[in-house]
């Protein structure tokens, strides 16, 4: 590319072979219609399907403003994300998936935006066409975040989203591990905002998402970006504390004055299991900041880049 181009489009690809052509067509028509130089960086997250022989077709088609990041295997979104970010040459920088969902032609309401003076811009999805089921799912998730940290974010589900480069600079310095992109850019920030963005249904395929990489990615952000789960853990422990001693001077009065009784052994088990099960619940929550700890000072390498395709300065 003969010129530092001023926008870059982060797009992460994991089996979206039926979404590519149809994304190819809408998304460089609107990159071409934006008047500024810009890039667009897929990473192929392990795809087992041929996205990544269709990326290899675009990149030869358009290698001005295509790059290729091919990892070894799936990472996850958001390790493909990052790879992206700390290869981006844009000044401001999107992010949007690859089944167009969000559909691309809402990526200069993003720009505006930011051309206004915001460091950020969250969309927000207008009229989910998700199921019943993920949409309630993420409600929930979107509930549980606003009640546990301080992170203000209308959908953290949307992956369209705008950034200025020293917002993405600030996200690669912090060494992240499992990183919530949206949450750690807000964190960053000083002048973010939302746009409402359109949702469409899914064209071809099915979603990467499961119910359970939802709940595994809400509580990554509870727990990288809070110490509530922790503070929830020892007020209730504290309160099991106190109901236990006070449920032991009444025991032990009413031997005093009522002598040995029979009875009342399965109500004791009953509280013994629960003061059991609140301790579990505690060992995990501590093991899981103490594994986020461990993955951080080991420093193992993140991902492995099998490829790049990218035509050089």
């Amino acid at each position: 590319m003969s010129a530092a181009p001023n926008l870059s489009v982060v797009i992460p690809v994991y089996n979206e072979e039926p979404n590519l052509p149809l994304l190819f067509s809408r998304l460089y028509p609107v990159l071409d219609g934006l008047g500024r130089k810009y890039e667009v960086i897929f990473t192929n997250d392990g795809s087992t399907d041929r996205s990544l022989e269709l990326l290899r077709k675009q990149h030869a088609a358009r290698p001005d403003v295509t790059r290729v990041i091919d990892f070894n295997t799936n990472y996850g979104q958001h390790m493909a994300i990052m790879a992206a970010f700390e290869r981006i040459r844009g000044q401001v920088v999107v992010t949007l998936d690859a089944d167009l969902q969000n559909p691309p032609e809402e990526i200069p309401k993003l720009l505006a935006l930011i051309d206004t003076g915001h460091d950020y811009v969250g969309g927000f999805r207008i009229e989910r066409q998700d199921s019943l089921f993920r949409t309630l799912a993420s409600r929930i998730i979107n509930f549980v975040r606003r009640r546990t940290t301080s992170i203000e974010m209308t959908d953290q589900g949307c992956m369209l989203r705008a950034y200025k480069r020293p917002i993405i600079d600030a996200i690669i310095q912090s060494g992240a591990v499992n990183t919530f992109i949206p949450a750690l850019a807000y964190s960053f920030s000083g002048n973010p905002t939302e746009v409402g963005v359109k949702h469409e249904e899914r064209h071809a395929g099915v979603s990467n998402y499961s119910i359970y990489k939802l709940i595994r990615l809400n509580f990554d952000l509870i727990t990288g970006f809070s110490l509530a789960p922790l503070q929830l853990f020892t007020m209730v422990s504290m309160a099991c504390a106190a109901g236990s001693f006070l449920l032991m001077i009444v025991l032990a009065l009413r031997r005093l004055i009522l002598g040995p009784e029979e009875g009342g052994l399965f109500t004791l088990f009953g509280i013994l299991f629960f003061l059991i099960s609140v301790t579990m619940v505690g060992i995990g929550l501590i093991g899981e900041y103490i594994g986020r700890t461990y993955q951080v000072v080991r420093s193992r390498q993140r991902y492995f880049i099998r490829e790049i395709l990218e035509t050089a300065d």
